[in-house]
């Protein structure tokens, strides 16, 4: 018998990511591809396969004696809204979105880690007028959680940047904005933390985006695919679920 949704969670149900609440931990990595999924599975143990509904493979494993649970949240905020939406129903507590982006800053080239402090997004875009009712959405990460992990980083020698994040609903529409986005002392370009932060506060998780830069707009660079930054990828990675191990591992 086919499941047509998740396990009942309080009030709502998923219908995206089918798996029974116990599956799925506290503390998850997100991330846009696939195959990052199945990356970051390396660093676990006990790897399970807990979700491929709609390509949305999710795994769970464990680090020391932590339970840790990577998912693909897709391409955008309405895809990955519907992620962290039933991530939270299943009782998930933390989110950091382990993604690409674009860097419209010259001396930040690809393979650099940014750490996102706060996004900025086109009016009522990301899917964010819906939730907040015509209100700005708060776009700021858990600052006790966004400290940890740069402290994680530091300890790692893995050097990065912090910045402001322009979330965009249109891929190819970057170029019309710009000069602008330069102006306002942007970093550089996703599609997703604007929706994951405004989500953060409103659902009650903790949320954190880190960003490993894929190419530089400005200087029109080579796109690095995610082969190409699979290096910084695990050692990102290593950094973000040795703070779950550290801090959170009872939830």
């Amino acid at each position: 018998m086919k499941r047509r949704g998740g396990e009942v969670v309080g009030e709502r149900k998923p219908i995206h990511i089918l798996a029974k609440k116990e599956d799925i931990a506290p503390n998850a990595i997100v991330v846009g591809d696939p195959r990052r999924v199945v990356l970051i599975s390396k660093l676990l143990s006990n790897v399970r396969v807990v979700n491929e509904n709609r390509g949305l493979l999710t795994v769970t494993g464990r680090y020391s004696e932590t339970n840790i649970t990577v998912a693909t949240h897709g391409i955008g905020a309405p895809s990955a809204a519907i992620v962290f939406e039933e991530l939270r129903m299943y009782g998930v507590k933390r989110i950091v979105r382990l993604g690409t982006c674009g860097s419209i800053r010259e001396d930040i080239e690809p393979g650099t880690v940014v750490v996102a402090l706060s996004s900025i997004y086109d009016e009522g875009g990301c899917g964010l007028k819906r939730y907040y009712n015509g209100f700005s959405a708060p776009t700021a990460p858990d600052p006790y959680l966004a400290v940890r992990v740069m402290e994680e980083m530091n300890r790692n020698s893995l050097d990065y940047y912090t910045g402001i994040v322009y979330c965009s609903d249109s891929f190819y529409s970057e170029e019309s904005v710009l000069n602008k986005l330069i102006g306002l002392g942007i970093t550089c370009i996703d599609m997703e933390t604007a929706v994951l932060y405004g989500l953060s506060w409103l659902r009650g998780f903790n949320a954190l985006s880190i960003l490993i830069v894929s190419n530089n707009i400005v200087k029109r660079s080579e796109h690095y695919s995610s082969d190409m930054l699979e290096s910084k990828i695990l050692k990102t990675a290593k950094a973000i679920i040795e703070v779950f191990d550290k801090h959170y591992s009872e939830g």
